[in-house]
């Protein structure tokens, strides 16, 4: 992860919304917000990270006081179990007014909260969640890292899969390549559907066999250094349905349309309507059942979402996915994703494999 100094600047980063949202804390408690601002991965449940407007208190138990013993000192790495009796206590000594806190927090944490804590609460939501949007350079260049890895992925999949093989042997030996090339984990259960099983957008592989004429999809995203890369490919076993060659076409000009807007300032809804407009009118709106796309970086899905249903405007240096798909039940379907970074002037593709329908 980033060191000391890229921490403390996303925590100054923090500190300069509380004027505008008026506030002067706010308690961090979901997992990616504090490994975005601690440095620290999987710590949700084990602690909170107390921000005032300038200071810093991380509330956690001994398992982490040697990792962060560099990063705070005596005073603002507090060791206990006591968590949120901790935060009231801060709250408190320091005539802190209000109190801003994520509006996921467990009801349990919030009811204790709501009893104890001297100042008032207010619930926000994705305050630093808007920050982790924006990527600095270290970011982006693992985001890079990490999509040329996905790169790999594919081109080792499709170098080995052959009829007959199980959806989960594929799923399986892909892992096992990702993770002897520096992935740490899989992002979500990967993918591997095919035939009429890739009629589901979110089927994972199963035991069942991949049969000579069939299309498959994969789709996968793997850590490497602590960021995602999340990318779908298709390929065919052999000669597929004409169907499905006609409506990849499609998506493959759909998602080419929608890439060719990304850019700053684009509007989320705006994106949605030219990959979805163009499906439609090729015949094919019905078939496409989900949202145009997502942030990624620590986490799979972050802001913004793209979909017909949202309002965003993208920004510089963000890393969205984009990947229209179709599906047809009881014959297949298809998707094609890839994870775009949003430049100062256009932005660029990082996922780089081909989008050429290969018939293996």
């Amino acid at each position: 992860m980033d060191g000391s100094d890229s921490v403390s600047s996303r925590i100054e980063r923090l500190q300069q919304t509380f004027e505008q949202l008026k506030i002067d804390a706010f308690l961090v408690s979901s997992e990616a917000n504090l490994h975005y601002l601690t440095g620290m991965a999987d710590m949700a449940g084990d602690g909170y990270l107390l921000v005032l407007a300038d200071d810093a208190y991380l509330i956690t138990d001994a398992r982490y006081q040697t990792a962060f013993a560099g990063q705070y000192d005596t005073e603002h790495l507090v060791i206990t179990r006591d968590y949120l009796g901790a935060v009231c206590t801060l709250i408190a000594q320091t005539h802190t007014g209000v109190m801003g806190f994520e509006d996921d927090l467990p009801y349990a944490a919030y009811s204790y909260l709501d009893e104890n804590l001297v100042s008032d609460l207010v619930a926000l939501p994705a305050v630093v969640d808007t920050l982790r949007v924006t990527k600095d350079a270290s970011e982006i260049a693992k985001l890079r890292a990490s999509a040329r890895l996905a790169d790999a992925g594919f081109e080792y999949v499709t170098s080995i899969v052959r009829p007959g093989m199980r959806e989960i042997d594929v799923s399986n030996l892909l892992d096992a390549f990702m993770r002897s090339h520096g992935a740490s984990n899989a992002s979500f259960t990967t993918i591997v559907v095919g035939g009429a099983r890739a009629a589901l957008p979110h089927g994972t592989a199963s035991t069942a066999l991949l049969e000579a004429g069939q299309m498959v999809t994969l789709d996968f995203g793997y850590f490497l250094d602590e960021y995602t890369s999340d990318m779908t490919r298709n390929f065919a076993l052999g000669e597929p349905d004409a169907k499905l060659k006609t409506a990849y076409a499609a998506v493959k000009t759909a998602q080419d349309m929608v890439v060719a807007q990304v850019r700053p300032g684009a509007n989320s809804a705006e994106l949605d309507a030219v990959g979805r407009d163009f499906l439609t009118q090729a015949g094919y709106g019905e078939a496409f059942n989900h949202g145009m796309g997502h942030g990624i970086g620590l986490a799979i899905h972050e802001d913004p979402l793209i979909s017909k249903n949202t309002n965003n405007q993208l920004v510089a240096n963000s890393v969205v996915t984009v990947e229209p798909g179709v599906y047809f039940p009881g014959l297949g379907g298809m998707r094609i994703e890839d994870d775009v970074l949003v430049t100062p002037t256009g932005h660029e593709r990082l996922t780089k494999a081909t989008r050429e329908l290969l018939i293996l």
